[in-house]
């Protein structure tokens, strides 16, 4: 059964639109249950991260940490690399309102990496306590490109380890022209207690 608003279809066969002339079709979705990865590789428990999309589209949800005040992060590898160690370059913003009222919103300058091999933070200080978790997205545009930087953008919303209600915007691309096919979330300290990731297509 499908769903038509205003001449334009929303839902057809089990799938959405993405809202740019396409769907988002669900490949894949993996829970976290006290892990200390979670990995997507195309081609490996009918994960598809290849040229079969031009964007993906990872949401994750209730993302909780086993320890205090970390970050949930990602890298990436290409095609027969190892190590999730490719170059990021990224700027990082975030606005915040404290449960004490304070607010703030600038660049997060210790968030960010230019020519960087680390895991890029996507949600930063997260508290381990229950209502403190991450909820958000992250778009990663023609991974399978070998002619150019693999771009990507994400979003968070996240209650901190200092009690905050927090958005981080995450904006940068993967240097390298080789083909990406693996994307790899941890904590920067611990373990993913709890949530799931999902990986859309968009078509």
């Amino acid at each position: 059964m499908g769903l038509i608003s205003n001449g334009s279809t929303v839902f057809d066969g089990g799938s959405m639109s993405a809202g740019f002339g396409g769907s988002l079709v669900f490949i894949k979705k993996l829970t976290a249950s006290s892990s200390a990865t979670l990995t997507f590789h195309n081609g490996a428990s009918s994960v598809v991260l290849d040229d079969t999309y031009k964007e993906y589209m990872f949401t994750f949800n209730n993302i909780h940490a086993a320890t205090n005040s970390t970050n949930f992060t990602f890298q990436a590898n290409a095609v027969d690399a190892s190590g999730y160690n490719e170059y990021i370059t990224t700027s990082v913003f975030r606005p915040y309102h404290g449960e004490d009222d304070s607010t703030g919103i600038g660049y997060k300058t210790d968030g960010d990496q230019a020519q960087g091999q680390a895991f890029q933070g996507l949600a930063f200080a997260l508290g381990d306590v229950n209502d403190e978790c991450a909820s958000g997205y992250l778009h990663l545009f023609n991974p399978s490109s070998t002619t150019f930087v693999k771009h990507f953008i994400a979003c968070a919303n996240l209650n901190t380890a200092s009690n905050e209600a927090e958005n981080d915007f995450v904006t940068g691309y993967i240097n390298t022209t080789a083909a990406i096919d693996e994307i790899q979330f941890k904590m920067s300290s611990g373990n993913i207690d709890a949530g799931d990731i999902c990986l859309y297509g968009i078509a």
